[in-house]
């Protein structure tokens, strides 16, 4: 297997192999480029963001300041938004239902480190897939970590960190992030 095929199966990697490097400047140059169009050129943005992303819905959108590892592994759904400053760190997919609100500052990790100091010295990584439901709304600056899935519905307060599994239909708050109360 390669890398990156190891990657993305969930097993351990090695983050500075040459062809993942490559990918990652890659999404890095997209990354520049579409943060250097002027605001008013949507159709543009939207063509970057077609370019870098693995799949993006119809009206949605993602304002500048984005920030990814390859963004080939990243899936947003239709009509959702994405604000300012946001980090998804794709080593493993990172799917985003349709009508999802993301806040400014949130950050979707995939990534993980060997708790053992010599593998993660020697630059052994892994990573396990995100996933989020439809019409889900995350909260400014919170915080999504590796293999977590948030159903559908869910609210996620600002400043929580998403350390397990949320189910549809409630509002998740703190660190961790704990159900209070469902929803509708």
């Amino acid at each position: 297997m390669t890398e990156g095929e190891k990657m993305l199966a969930g097993l351990p990697y090695d983050g500075m192999d040459p062809d993942l490097l490559a990918a990652r400047y890659r999404a890095r140059s997209l990354i520049l480029s579409i943060d250097a169009l002027p605001p008013e050129d949507e159709a543009a943005r939207r063509a970057g963001l077609e370019e870098l992303l693995g799949g993006i819905g119809e009206k949605t959108m993602v304002m500048p300041g984005f920030r990814c590892d390859y963004g080939s592994n990243i899936r947003i759904g239709a009509a959702s938004y994405v604000n300012f400053n946001c980090v998804f760190l794709d080593c493993a997919p990172i799917t985003l239902g349709d009508h999802c609100q993301v806040a400014p500052s949130v950050q979707i990790y995939t990534a993980t480190h060997p708790l053992e100091a010599g593998p993660r010295a020697a630059g052994i990584e892994s990573a396990h897939p995100v996933t989020i439901g439809r019409n889900v709304w995350l909260g400014g600056g919170c915080i999504v970590l590796p293999g977590v899935t948030i159903g559908d519905d869910t609210v996620v307060g600002a400043g929580a960190v998403v350390n397990r599994d949320l189910p549809s239909g409630v509002l998740a708050v703190g660190n961790p992030a704990r159900v209070v109360r469902k929803l509708g």
